[in-house]
């Protein structure tokens, strides 16, 4: 027989699993996949882009550990090919979870978010390195159950960026799978996106203030070409390899991203004055083709910036 003491211990332990579910939510996400025309660069150059939602990358999801995401994707009849969703941070069934939907069709699953981390999300319909190329793209953040800690404190500032290879025959998935063609590097969506150092036309950079800790969610999404990811003037405070705080390397000059593997890495700039840092792809037909983000740390720094639903900021178009 149970005495009081087993009871007691059992019902405190129920009451905890309780309480831990209590805290778990459904996150509803609604994605539609849009076969349409977005600008690639600062001068305005058009490409017929396929998208979630009209944009490359696709809009951010972020969850906490142990949400389920309640996932639809709508392929409208006006497209003219199938797509698809994977979600890295899923560990579903591939051919059912993930098949892909037909135009004028809608797909519908769920699946519980349970790894922290940061991780990408494309569509995987065939030929799946031409969707993922042409823009089918973004990242999904699993925040950790347990919150901020003394090795993951909490940044004063969040940016997300997404690397991609552009190449202009959107319609010869045979060159971009032989990786031929390629002629620019996208941050999220854009060549020198938040870069007028090296293109004049270029109307955003990253802000921030001296001495802050910022934390950027970095999705490599070529389809062929891994990232070496390096702070120019700076260096990566902390490192959670795929995003996951049980994963944590320190003082790091550049870090390798395979292809579809995501980081997050913080950098704390020094206070007291005025810098500026580049995030760079140290790769250089990657850096100067495009993968060169520019991030000034001023006492001026808009206090929005980096903050709340602006942590992936978008130049308007031209």
């Amino acid at each position: 027989m149970f005495n009081k003491l087993s009871l007691s211990a059992m019902a405190l332990a129920i009451g905890m699993v309780g309480a831990q579910a209590a805290q778990a939510k459904t996150v509803h996400v609604t994605m539609t996949a849009k076969e349409t025309t977005v600008q690639i660069d600062n001068k305005g150059t058009k490409y017929p882009a396929w998208t979630f939602d009209g944009a490359i990358p696709g809009k951010v999801v972020r969850v906490t550990e142990g949400d389920i995401v309640d996932f639809k994707l709508i392929n409208p009849k006006s497209n003219k090919n199938s797509h698809s969703m994977d979600f890295h941070a899923a560990e579903v069934h591939v051919l059912e979870e993930f098949a892909p939907v037909k135009p004028g069709q809608t797909k519908h699953f769920k699946f519980e978010a349970k790894r922290a981390g940061v991780w990408m999300y494309h569509c995987g319909a065939s030929v799946m390195a031409q969707h993922i190329a042409r823009g089918m793209y973004g990242v999904i953040i699993v925040d950790p159950k347990d919150g901020y800690s003394k090795d993951f404190p909490k940044p004063d500032r969040e940016y997300v960026l997404i690397q991609g290879q552009y190449f202009p025959d959107a319609e010869n998935y045979k060159a971009m799978i032989r990786n031929e063609g390629s002629e620019g590097t996208l941050i999220n969506g854009r060549m020198f996106h938040y870069d007028p150092v090296h293109d004049p036309a270029a109307s955003l950079a990253l802000a921030s203030k001296p001495g802050e800790r910022v934390r950027f969610y970095f999705v490599n999404a070529n389809i062929n070409n891994p990232v070496a990811l390096h702070p120019i003037a700076g260096i990566w405070d902390k490192v959670y390899v795929n995003g996951n705080p049980e994963n944590t390397l320190s003082d790091v000059a550049t870090y390798g991203v395979a292809v579809s593997e995501a980081v997050t890495v913080d950098m704390v700039s020094p206070k007291g004055k005025t810098t500026a840092n580049a995030i760079v792809d140290h790769t250089m037909s990657a850096a100067m083709r495009g993968a060169i983000t520019v991030i000034i740390n001023s006492p001026d720094a808009d206090p929005k910036a980096g903050k709340g639903d602006n942590i992936l900021p978008r130049a308007a178009d031209k």
